[in-house]
């Protein structure tokens, strides 16, 4: 279904939460409250409740943020950086975007799909550009960018060793990184030391893995709560956000804290 740029920027500013203010101090201290924006596909996306429990790590990392640090989830199943941009997507968050943001930028699943062309990209060429096009949005509006490497699929040897499955896409947004000085966040290679320790039989409570289907891409209550702890740790890690701004980066989370909205 193709959206409108009024539909989509209309979406853009329902996603991001509103607290009523009776007085004007209030309303100048919520206009001050920072937000970190997530764009990315649908490892972080929001999930409703047909498609239940499949879980994006986008849903958990509040969890892990301190209470007033605001997450607004604008990833979307099935989008590469590409298209992403082409169907106005980032013209919409870059609209919401406010200075003191942040912007988390999480791509390359679906870029890899060269098959498609409204999809794909090459690493290190129309990838890196894509790429720069949410780098420079953000600081264009006083955001901050962050840069974060794909989460691994799951996908193991026949000796049991986790296998990395996004070719150079994690290195060509590495390079970039490091080229534009933007913070980054190593998802892939975290990920994939995780699955390595979780093991073969141990990462299927993590992934979608039900009675009717076995899905080795998104992710479970359970593993959208790991990988949202990942993104966490690793945003303190590079202070991208001090350590007060985290909570909750060594404590169990209970499953039962995922919800699925209605579609």
């Amino acid at each position: 279904m193709s959206l409108s740029r009024r539909q989509i920027t209309q979406a853009a500013v329902a996603s991001v939460p509103l607290v009523l203010a009776g007085t004007g101090t209030a309303r100048a201290s919520q206009r001050r409250r920072r937000t970190v924006f997530v764009a990315g596909d649908s490892t972080a996306a929001q999930k409703y409740a047909d498609a239940a429990p499949e879980t994006g790590w986008g849903m958990a990392l509040p969890f892990f943020l301190r209470e007033g640090l605001a997450v607004a989830n604008h990833a979307v199943n099935g989008r590469s950086s590409k298209s992403f941009v082409d169907e106005g997507r980032l013209d919409a968050v870059l609209e919401a975007v406010r200075p003191g943001d942040f912007l988390v930028i999480q791509f390359a699943h679906n870029d890899e799909k060269s098959e498609d062309p409204l999809r794909y990209t090459e690493p290190w060429t129309t990838y890196q550009q894509y790429l720069r096009r949410y780098v420079d949005g953000a600081r264009a509006r006083g955001a901050r960018p962050v840069l974060a490497t794909p989460v691994e699929r799951r996908r193991f040897d026949a000796a049991g060793t986790a296998q990395p499955s996004h070719g150079e896409y994690p290195a060509a947004m590495r390079a970039l990184a490091a080229e534009e000085g933007v913070a980054l966040l190593d998802v892939q290679a975290l990920s994939l030391a995780l699955w390595q320790r979780i093991g073969v039989e141990g990462t299927k409570t993590y992934f979608n893995w039900t009675s009717t289907e076995q899905d080795n891409t998104h992710f479970n209550p359970p593993g959208a709560i790991e990988v949202a702890r990942l993104v966490a740790r690793e945003l303190a890690r590079t202070r991208v956000l001090a350590h007060r701004d985290t909570r909750r980066l060594d404590a169990e989370i209970p499953a039962s804290w995922i919800t699925w909205p209605a579609a």
